[in-house]
């Protein structure tokens, strides 16, 4: 299986956000998350197969985000700001599903995720605003191992 964790692009900061999670959710991208997404957004479509599985968080920027890939994607309020590591696997069925799934979501989820998978010792990964991380699942011998395929970032491409 391969998931493929895509952190939103950058959004814009209110201060009233903080405080109630409806205003949260409202945040849009700047104009530099914008061509954040499309960067990442031309990355992936040239690397994902065309019947990938997009999941996407209900946050506002998540859907600009996404929607710079310009391909078909489902809101999940299971991967809102503040879903857990075990949401997150629970929804994709990892390691058993078929087939690639992108989710577009938030820190720290991505980060406890990946930190999880990888058996790192920090509980946390820093995952920066629009990139990439893909990840695989495969047996050896019996055992389940994640294997990291590429983390891709914005500023390099």
């Amino acid at each position: 299986m391969d998931l493929i964790l895509w952190r939103h692009a950058e959004a814009e900061e209110r201060p009233e956000a903080g405080m109630d999670p409806a205003h949260d959710l409202e945040r849009s991208l700047t104009s530099r998350g914008e061509k954040q997404a499309t960067k990442m957004a031309g990355w992936l479509d040239r690397q994902l197969p065309e019947g990938a599985r997009i999941l996407v968080s209900p946050a506002r920027r998540c859907e600009q985000t996404v929607l710079a890939l310009g391909r078909k994607y489902k809101i999940r309020p299971e991967l809102g700001p503040d879903a857990t590591p075990e949401q997150l696997l629970e929804l994709v069925q990892w390691p058993s599903a078929r087939g690639p799934i992108v989710v577009v979501g938030h820190q720290p989820m991505l980060g406890q995720t990946i930190a999880k998978l990888l058996g790192l010792q920090e509980s946390e990964c820093p995952v920066r605003k629009s990139m990439v991380w893909w990840l695989r699942s495969r047996d050896r011998s019996g055992v389940c191992q994640t294997v990291v395929v590429a983390v891709q970032s914005p500023e390099v491409l």
